[in-house]
């Protein structure tokens, strides 16, 4: 009898799943990797085969966990539309003084909006880097095709910094076109490598000028020395924090032919209903997606199959979910994995624009991406370390573990990199927590060698015994911030968008 009501008051208070649970295996890990990033999944593409393959794979695997499905409209999968764009072909007519200028060079690449664009005659203008210190345009762009300079410049302020948002400042004030020169932070060959990949956009906030491209620095020399202009006089003027732009006294011809391709795509969204909904919520996230058929054809290797980056992620994210699924606790717990974070957060970003729970009731979110980095007895690591009052609960889950803490705050150079950040700009306390962001030094070779590349693949020596690690400390992360007894919110939190 005794036997029996110890069990039942166990089962009555959710203590049963958390006494027995197994520790998280590198074999399990192993597994769904294998699958996920095998050629058979095509480097889980958004839009392809392989995401068709994926989300099933994912929604058999959670629903075997437990997890309910957790759209809005009850479903397992949220919608995302996306837009997918690369050049086709396209001429590009530079006149001065209504004599056509002859430039050998193929260090100009552009890509429309729609998939025809023409236009005659347009003023060309230099823009330098497009806004004030104030971060306003000052230059009018109205009807012209602006050069922007791509490289960072200090006097500007930090929400300016990246040239995708001062392209998109050009874009409002009415340009028709922005011509990014790459410099030395973002080279030629790496900005046409993207271009040619056909990168995609979200369709909810496709904001693109008629026709939008990029140049070389060298193609810029012979540009404005053709014009009769000195390209150093420009640059250096450009550095005046209220430059206002300057014309090259040149109009362009412009006939450009593009792809472009409508993509629907979906973030999957499971949960575990918590016996006190009106609690809040945990939010587990990872990415799904990677880069699909990323080598042209002729290649030997065409698949970028994104084992570490980020089938690992989710790997963990499934083994957290069957040790969770053993339980009852307090709040929900959601399981998201989204589409599209590897063009900019974006399958995050239409979360957090439309979420299946109120961003108000959110505890915290764990993001958990490219975690087959470090070996057992890693540090861990937070990326978002001082952006929210929750280091010291992580800390003590981490220390029950045994695990050591990295106390810098080095990893934050990556907090506007992934997904937690679409979060965080809600002000959302958003986190990422392992051992894959301790030790900096293994995870620049990895950036350096197979991210996004073909050799990000399933090989004998892939790292998994620090992720088998951080799916346990996930697990117990998960544990405390869904028990109303052991996490209780602290009434004035910090901002967490600074």
């Amino acid at each position: 009898m005794r036997a029996r009501l110890t069990l039942s008051i166990f089962l009555a208070f959710g203590y049963i799943g958390s006494a027995v649970a197994k520790p998280v295996t590198e074999a399990e890990l192993r597994k769904h990797v294998e699958i996920l990033a095998s050629d058979e999944f095509e480097g889980r593409g958004p839009g392809t085969e392989g995401e068709r393959k994926t989300l099933a794979y994912l929604e058999n695997q959670w629903t075997k966990a437990g997890l309910k499905p957790a759209a809005r409209d009850g479903s397992w999968y949220q919608p995302v539309d996306l837009v997918r764009r690369g050049p086709k072909q396209a001429t590009v007519q530079f006149f001065a003084k209504g004599e056509k200028l002859r430039i050998v060079s193929d260090d100009i690449l552009v890509v429309g909006k729609e998939a025809e664009y023409r236009a005659d005659r347009l003023p060309v203008l230099f823009v330098g880097h497009g806004v004030n210190a104030q971060g306003k345009v000052v230059a009018d762009v109205k009807g012209k095709l602006a050069f922007l300079l791509a490289d960072d410049a200090e006097f500007l302020p930090s929400e300016m910094k990246a040239s995708r948002n001062r392209r998109l400042a050009l874009v409002d004030a009415g340009a028709a076109g922005v011509v990014s020169i790459s410099g030395e932070q973002f080279d030629f060959p790496l900005y046409r490598r993207a271009i040619l990949s056909r990168p995609i956009s979200w369709a909810a906030r496709d904001k693109r000028a008629d026709v939008e491209g990029v140049v070389s620095p060298q193609y810029m020399v012979a540009l404005v020395t053709a014009a009769g202009g000195d390209w150093d006089k420009l640059r250096t003027a450009a550095r005046s924090t209220d430059y206002a732009g300057q014309s090259l006294g040149l109009t362009v011809d412009l006939n450009v032919l593009s792809d472009v391709e409508p993509i629907r795509s979906n973030n999957i969204i499971g949960k575990f209903a918590g016996r006190k909904p009106d609690s809040g919520a945990v939010v587990f996230m990872g990415h799904w997606d990677h880069f699909g058929v990323c080598r042209p054809e002729g290649d030997e290797d065409r698949i970028c199959n994104g084992a570490v980056d980020n089938a690992s992620g989710i790997a963990v994210l499934t083994e957290v979910a069957k040790r969770l699924g053993k339980a009852k606790f307090d709040r929900d717990i959601y399981f998201i994995g989204t589409t599209a974070e590897e063009y900019g957060l974006i399958g995050a970003r239409a979360f957090a624009a439309d979420p299946a729970v109120a961003l108000d009731q959110i505890k915290v979110v764990l993001n958990v991406d490219t975690v087959a980095i470090a070996p057992k007895g890693a540090k861990v690591a937070i990326i978002g370390r001082g952006k929210t009052d929750l280091d010291d609960d992580i800390e003590a889950v981490a220390r029950k573990l045994k695990r050591k803490i990295e106390l810098s705050t080095d990893a934050n150079a990556f907090l506007q990199r992934q997904d937690g950040w679409a979060l965080t700009e809600k002000n959302v306390p958003a986190l990422m927590v392992g051992g894959s962001f301790a030790d900096l030094g293994k995870l620049e070779a990895f950036l350096k060698t197979d991210y996004h590349g073909p050799n990000d693949e399933v090989v004998d020596t892939l790292q998994l015994g620090g992720a088998a690690e951080d799916a346990d400390l996930h697990v117990e992360l998960g544990r405390y911030f869904a028990d109303t007894r052991k996490y209780k919110p602290k009434k004035a939190e910090k901002g967490t968008g600074e």
